[in-house]
């Protein structure tokens, strides 16, 4: 089975995925190395996501797409944060996308927004929104206390701990000075693998 990868990060979500042909987009060169280094039978494309989706998805029997979600968080509006920014609409343009041109089966993630989302996920689990053109049922993966803060040297490794994703040194992008971001980021294997398996439980694939 092929499957598009996209905003693929350090690979959390496809960690646990047996038996498949993965191609991953990435448009931060640094982490889309370290992709590469813990998956390297991968095809890994540094590039735009949201584009490839469009120019690509034909190619695929299923797309995980998980856009940034930095614009979407509750965190946004936290009082730490005093940037105001528009919300990033590509989220909502790939899922009403997948739901119109693509045969496959499809999910989008992201996190759970500060306002009422404007397309009802399909699931919500834990800290993630899920749309697919599947069902998925509840799955709870605890985060470490301290999770949405953790950023010093030692609360990282521990993120790479619990997220079983271990790499040398840290990785800064877009001026973020947090190294713990990009494991933030990550959905945690085991839910990554939860939602893979509902994915076949809908009947499309065979193995």
């Amino acid at each position: 089975m092929k499957i598009l990868n996209l905003y693929a990060g350090l690979g959390g979500n496809r960690k646990n995925w047996q038996n498949v042909e993965v191609t991953a987009v990435e448009m931060e060169q640094e982490i889309a190395d370290v992709y590469k280094k813990l998956f390297p039978n991968d095809t890994v494309i540094v590039g735009d996501a949201h584009q490839y989706l469009l120019e690509h998805s034909d190619e695929f029997d299923m797309v995980w797409s998980s856009p940034p979600c930095q614009t979407h968080s509750r965190m946004m509006k936290a009082t730490r944060h005093k940037r105001k920014r528009y919300t990033d609409m590509s989220l909502y343009q790939e899922i009403i996308f997948l739901q119109h041109f693509f045969k496959g089966k499809w999910i989008v993630e992201n996190v759970k927004p500060y306002y009422d989302p404007l397309i009802k996920p399909t699931a919500i689990l834990g800290r993630h929104y899920f749309w697919s053109n599947f069902d998925i049922s509840q799955f709870d993966v605890p985060s470490p206390k301290g999770f949405i803060t953790a950023g010093t040297a030692k609360e990282t490794e521990r993120l790479k701990e619990w997220l079983g994703i271990h790499y040398e040194g840290n990785i800064y992008y877009k001026n973020n000075h947090c190294p713990g971001q990009v494991l933030r980021n990550c959905v945690h294997p085991d839910l990554g693998l939860h939602v893979f398996n509902e994915s076949r439980r809908a009947g499309l694939f065979s193995f």
